[in-house]
């Protein structure tokens, strides 16, 4: 099943973003590599794609798990939760509708 993880950035999370950074892109590419991921992306600060310093919310990922358990799992072991980027993170069912 599909689930969606909504993760909210600290304040000001921008540079141990990029130093995280490397770490938790490998992680989404492994699921990309097992067809398990949908979309994944950052939540820009401003309506812009590239936010400069302002940087970035929050992130969004949508992927292909067993359970609600082993999502929960796996966004618990993001990098970004170890570098202290990531406050909370959201992980719910999501049924595609549309693609």
């Amino acid at each position: 099943m599909w689930y969606m993880i909504y993760s909210i950035d600290v304040e000001n999370s921008l540079a141990m973003r990029k130093e995280a950074r490397p770490a938790h892109l490998a992680r989404l590419e492994a699921l990309k590599a097992e067809e398990r991921l949908l979309s994944a992306g950052p939540l820009p600060a401003i309506d812009s794609d590239d936010p400069g310093e302002a940087g970035f919310t929050g992130s969004l990922v949508i992927a292909k798990f067993d359970s609600l358990e082993d999502a929960r799992s796996w966004a618990a072991n993001d990098p970004y939760i170890e570098a202290g980027i990531y406050k909370e993170s959201i992980v719910k069912p999501f049924k595609l509708v549309l693609p």
